[in-house]
């Protein structure tokens, strides 16, 4: 199983980050400091939003990692749209400054792709999880319990890439995916899940276990 080489900075960022490097440059070289000052701080920030840092990966039998950094902002029994059935959702709000690289929560096959254009609402709301541009990838473990995680496009959030494509197999941690500029990230499990997180607390993708299935 390949994973992301972990560059410090994701790959999806470099365009936008030379970009605002060699702008800020540019003015800086023309101008002087106190005119360049704005393009610094947006070239420190567009920097912090791509960072990627390796994560270490849990191993504890049974675990869901979380695919992303954020807040916990819901915690339900839903229906799951994606697979028909009633679920456990755990939804995961990403502000624009946490890391944004998606991850998979469990080892398993990637046995359903679905994308969805839609609005571009916040993300925090509820609504978004039906409204908003979306894709949602099922996997299925070994054991057969099968994972729906959605990736949500937010407020400003105006591209979801998903680099993965039924039939493969994801290694939990195992990058999958980005989505640029603010987002949510939606898990749907086996109603028998125990879930370990609430709402309101911080999460990092791969290190915080969220739940547990049972018969693993």
């Amino acid at each position: 199983m390949k994973y992301y080489p972990h560059p410090i900075l994701a790959k999806e960022g470099w365009p936008f980050i030379a970009i605002s490097v060699v702008v800020t440059l540019l003015i800086f070289y023309l101008g002087n400091f106190w005119i360049a000052l704005p393009f610094i701080l947006v070239s420190i920030f567009i920097i912090q939003f791509f960072r990627d840092p390796k994560r270490e990966i849990p191993e504890e039998p049974g675990a869901i990692l979380s695919p992303a950094d954020g807040k916990v902002i819901c915690v339900e029994q839903s229906m799951d749209i994606y697979q028909n059935k009633e679920a456990l959702k755990v939804s995961i709000f990403m502000n624009v400054f946490n890391v944004h690289s998606n991850r998979s929560p469990v080892d398993g096959e990637v046995i359903s792709l679905q994308y969805y254009p839609g609005k571009f609402v916040n993300a925090d709301f509820d609504k978004a999880s039906t409204e908003n541009e979306r894709n949602a990838m099922i996997m299925k473990t070994a054991t057969n319990h099968k994972i729906t995680v959605v990736q949500v496009a937010g407020l400003i959030a105006r591209r979801i890439l998903c680099y993965t494509q039924v039939g493969n197999l994801l290694a939990r941690g195992e990058r999958y995916g980005f989505i640029r500029f603010g987002s949510r990230v939606d898990l749907y499990l086996p109603l028998d899940t125990k879930v370990l997180v609430t709402i309101g607390q911080n999460v990092k993708a791969t290190e915080t276990i969220i739940a547990k299935l049972d018969n693993e």
